[in-house]
């Protein structure tokens, strides 16, 4: 199949429509406007709806009613304007409905800047909103990988009926890569779903709610959800692990970073020095699998996590490791994105450390 040149917004597009996406709900905001303006132009073309809602919290409860009718659907933001999308994806995380969720990751806190980061991991992977609940997220790190995720991410959505969320920076984004698409899915063949608002009369009546008043009714719900999350993190973790067979210092990156980061490898790999690089693709659940994994090694004497934050996902990486080796952590902020240079440097620091402590 031919390839063709595309944003990673645009990608994400595809992904989506190629695998069933029928109803598209936003709201304009930097960097991640293309993925509306690409939908709006889209979607009419192919029998599908396209909502410029009012504003964010808007746009996350049209998802809520039309995924709840069993229609695949679709939001998209950055950074604020997910937040404002926090209540609505709690409600439907209690209500069982399958959807997907793109964030375009800006710098922040607060309106923040314009330029990638990756300050949103905890939002993303520790429920983001109140109560109980998890995500599905899946992390890009190429416009290839951005339009073959969104795709999946409606299938695993479905599969366990939770949201899905695409967690993708900035660079991400805007970054334009040749990709190959995936075909078309023909609607007929996507799954039944017997529990969905489809307005079939007669029939039983079907309730997505999220208002469970009595709590001996509502803590067998949440732990129903808890079985759930137990079974995506048994089946769904992934990781791309580069050179970490006989790796000494394991760099951990994910989205933009972590293509840095196996550039990085390289560099030391000439120098002498025997490095290798996880890349989560799954960042819930986390691939703890593959940390423990390298930690068992007794060539590993530290692990590395360069971010584009203060510092997130290293918390999962100390507990995926658990001790049994040093974690460092080297992260940019503010939209900055560090070069090869500084995580090669970051990562002889990081050994030297390790060194003195042994």
């Amino acid at each position: 199949m031919s390839k063709i040149l595309l944003h990673g917004t645009e990608a994400i597009c595809e992904g989506a429509i190629r695998n069933g996406c029928r109803a598209f709900f936003g709201y304009p905001i930097t960097p991640q406007n293309e993925v509306p303006e690409y939908m709006s132009v889209k979607m009419p073309q192919i029998g599908g709806v396209f909502v410029q809602a009012e504003s964010e919290v808007a746009a996350i409860n049209m998802v809520y009613g039309a995924a709840g009718s069993g229609t695949r659907a679709m939001t998209s933001s950055s950074s604020p304007g997910v937040s404002l999308k926090q209540e609505g994806i709690s409600y439907i995380a209690c209500a069982r409905i399958p959807c997907v969720v793109v964030n375009i990751m800006r710098a922040g806190p607060g309106l923040g800047g314009i330029q990638p980061a990756q300050g949103d991991y905890f939002q993303a992977t520790k429920g983001g909103g109140h109560g109980d609940y998890h995500l599905i997220v899946l992390a890009p790190s190429s416009v290839q990988e951005a339009c073959d995720f969104t795709y999946r991410a409606f299938d695993l959505a479905d599969k366990y009926r939770v949201p899905a969320m695409i967690l993708a920076d900035g660079m991400i984004g805007q970054l334009m890569e040749p990709v190959e698409l995936p075909p078309m899915r023909d609607l007929s063949e996507l799954p039944e779903k017997p529990w969905a608002t489809s307005g079939h009369y007669g029939k039983d009546r079907r309730v997505l709610n999220s208002l469970i008043i009595k709590p001996d009714e509502l803590e067998p719900h949440v732990n129903e959800l808890k079985k759930t999350y137990d079974e995506i993190y048994a089946n769904e973790r992934r990781a791309a692990c580069y050179k970490t067979e006989d790796a000494e210092i394991v760099i951990t990156a994910y989205g933009t970073v972590a293509r840095i980061a196996k550039s990085a490898v390289n560099v030391l790999r000439s120098q002498g020095i025997r490095a290798g690089c996880i890349r989560p693709i799954t960042v819930y659940p986390f691939p703890d699998d593959a940390f423990a994994a390298c930690a068992a090694r007794s060539c590993t004497k530290a692990f590395l996590s360069v971010e584009l934050s203060l510092g997130q996902m290293v918390e999962d990486v100390k507990l995926a490791v658990n001790g049994k080796k040093p974690v460092y952590f080297y992260g940019r902020t503010g939209g900055n994105v560090p070069d090869e240079s500084e995580i090669v440097e970051a990562a002889k620091r990081a050994l030297e450390s390790a060194a003195k402590q042994a």
